[in-house]
């Protein structure tokens, strides 16, 4: 355990989004604990990671008085909710329908039946992926796949349903095949193919990972595309803006990073060793805690038992339950989707970034619906205004 990672009171207050004053209040208040050497103080990481969690589980909570901070409004959604610690879509709860194809659940959550992307667009999308070069990571590749086929679509600017549906459907059909996937009425297939030649086992567990993330609550990319709907930018510009969210550190990039972290462990790194290189940087531990859950996250309780069954399912299921047991004895902390797409990723043998891929494929779903139900509002509702604060 000595192996497992300090941070500095200046990592520690960045973790947390605070002061150092403050930070040094919950220690006062013994809400936090502290070593001090000739260097200064030190905290112990995982436990400034589940204070953040259990802050941020605070805040998502409706105040029992409107006041200043989080939350800074509440939108309402009849796309999907959480009630006692499980995922519904409409009421259905969305672990029971992961061994449905994909696009069947898309079908029926938007009411819209399934279109493809029409070969033009997909070349226009294809030709900027390709501009990009190797270097350009997965979700590099599918911004600039959702840029061509916006700008392919001359009919893009008309708010309908319908058009928002011939959209969403060219977006979840064109970017695999954009990003080198085979044309496949499996869009799990034609997801998993762009990183292998998959086999049924990892074909399965791709689509119960995109059928779980299509939506969950009003994440911040899920705000940031219905923002941009209340300007009444069209699908692919409020996918763009859902993309810029998305691609962070603490949201779907947390996948990415848990995946490279999982990966370490399985190939024999020692789990202290590798949660200490995955903590040092401040930006929180990826693929554990979740604030909209007490325990395991939901998603995850369904996905892991996948992993199993996946080409590299063995030492990937050992590094994570290891992971798994060392965080929650330090910290009480429980898995969340992240890491179980990380598992995925690194258990069908698909490179880091293939988490981060799947999770926004999968959300595209409900970026669509919310932006669908964000033309229905008044717009430019969605702008707060400011409270000037400075001299």
């Amino acid at each position: 355990m000595d192996a497992l990672p300090r941070l500095t009171a200046a990592q520690a207050a960045a973790r947390l989004g605070v002061k150092p004053a403050t930070l040094y209040a919950y220690v006062s208040r013994g809400m936090l604990h502290r070593s001090r050497d000739a260097h200064g103080s030190t905290f112990d990481a995982l436990e400034i990671e589940a204070f953040a969690v259990s802050r941020r589980r605070a805040a998502a909570r409706p105040p029992a008085h409107p006041t200043s901070g989080m939350p800074l409004m509440v939108v309402r959604t009849d796309i999907a909710d959480i009630e006692d610690g499980e995922l519904l879509y409409r009421g259905r709860r969305a672990r029971d329908l992961i061994d449905r194809p994909f696009a069947e659940v898309v079908a029926w959550l938007w009411d819209a039946p399934r279109q493809k992307a029409p070969d033009a667009a997909i070349s226009a999308a294809s030709a900027l992926v390709q501009a990009l070069g190797p270097g350009a990571g997965a979700l590099d590749r599918i911004r600039a796949a959702v840029v061509g086929f916006g700008a392919a679509d001359p009919l893009r600017h008309d708010a309908s349903s319908a058009t928002l549906h011939r959209i969403g459907w060219t977006l979840l059909t064109g970017i695999p095949r954009a990003l080198g996937g085979p044309d496949d009425d499996d869009l799990a297939r034609s997801l998993a193919a762009v990183w292998s030649e998959p086999d049924p086992a990892t074909v399965r567990a791709v689509n119960a990972a995109l059928v779980l993330l299509i939506d969950h609550d009003l994440a911040v990319s899920t705000f940031a595309a219905r923002v941009a709907a209340s300007a009444r930018a069209d699908g692919y510009a409020a996918v763009s803006a859902a993309l810029g969210a998305a691609d962070s550190p603490l949201h779907v990039g947390a996948a990415t990073r848990a995946a490279r972290l999982l990966a370490r462990v399985s190939e024999g790194a020692e789990p202290e060793r590798a949660l200490a290189e995955a903590v040092h940087d401040g930006r929180g531990l990826p693929g554990f805690g979740h604030p909209l859950y007490d325990g395991t996250d939901d998603r995850a309780d369904a996905l892991l038992p996948l992993i199993a069954d996946l080409p590299h399912g063995d030492p990937v299921r050992d590094a994570t339950t290891a992971l798994i047991d060392l965080v929650a004895a330090r910290s009480g902390l429980r898995p969340n989707v992240d890491l179980a797409l990380a598992a995925i990723a690194v258990a069908a043998g698909f490179p880091a970034d293939a988490a981060s891929a799947i999770f926004v494929h999968g959300r595209l779903a409900g970026w669509i619906s919310h932006i669908a139900a964000e033309y229905g509002e008044p717009a430019m509702r969605l702008r707060p205004r400011g409270e000037y604060v400075g001299p």
